[in-house]
């Protein structure tokens, strides 16, 4: 029989998973999230995936031209946040203040034939503009450069940052998640395991001669939880097949 001691550990351990798990009381704190280039082919989606996330409360979408449509539409999905359009350079600064998170897709896209640093010429003027509205409106947000080059916009956007006196190497990334899905993906594929266990790492950016995943430090894990209660037992037992629990999904 489990000890009192370690059966309360368990109550209290499986109070704050559910807790984590979205049954929790306290009410949600109000959150921001600005779209600059919302009307792009990466600003639509991104929209969405921002107006379904229950922690935004407000969903700010700019761009030169287009926005007030993506808004209409985006705005008519059944969950909590408030969605505005802005469109032209005259409603920039609406769309940035008190924002807490910006995302930034803006720029022109990449074509056929073309690498990331072709873009460089016409987006670093683009990515300069809006890091310097973001530096006046919102300077205390969280910025995700999804323009490309990202190795080259990131350094420009925290140039500006620093010349405005309102830089913070916390608060600006740039974004790469494409490159490790893509590596997760390809890794599952290969090794024909589910590729929800599977943990790559990738580093040096987003370039196309940096980007590199280090399949020497693939983690495939899962965690497996088993519960039995009664009346006067209450049974916790956890199974590890990684070696770190923290990279470990439920199963």
């Amino acid at each position: 029989m489990m000890r009192p001691s370690i059966l309360r550990s368990v109550q209290s351990a499986v109070s704050r998973s559910i807790t984590r798990r979205g049954y929790a009381t306290e009410p949600v704190p109000e959150r921001k999230v600005a779209i600059l280039g919302a009307a792009g082919g990466i600003g639509q989606p991104l929209s969405l995936l921002m107006k379904l996330n229950p922690l935004v409360s407000t969903l700010s979408l700019y761009d030169i031209a287009g926005t007030p449509g993506v808004a209409a539409d985006v705005s008519h999905i059944n969950s909590r946040s408030q969605v505005t359009g802005y469109a032209g350079e005259d409603e920039l600064g609406k769309a940035l203040e008190g924002a807490d998170v910006v995302i930034i897709p803006a720029g022109v896209p990449r074509k056929p034939g073309m690498t990331r640093d072709d873009l460089f010429n016409i987006n670093a003027g683009i990515v300069k503009s809006l890091a310097t509205a973001i530096s006046k409106y919102c300077p205390h947000a969280l910025v995700n450069m999804i323009s490309n080059p990202v190795n080259s916009t990131v350094p420009i956007a925290a140039e500006v940052f620093k010349k405005a006196g309102t830089y913070d190497e916390k608060r600006l990334f740039g974004v790469t998640t494409l490159d490790v899905v893509r590596a997760k993906t390809f890794y599952a594929g290969k090794a024909n395991v589910p590729v929800a266990e599977v943990n790559v790492p990738v580093i040096g950016g987003h370039a196309g001669v940096t980007i590199l995943p280090l399949f020497s430090q693939v983690i495939t894990c899962s965690l497996t939880w088993h519960f039995r209660t009664s009346n006067m037992y209450f049974g916790f037992q956890a199974l590890l097949v990684c070696g770190n629990p923290l990279n470990c999904s439920l199963v």
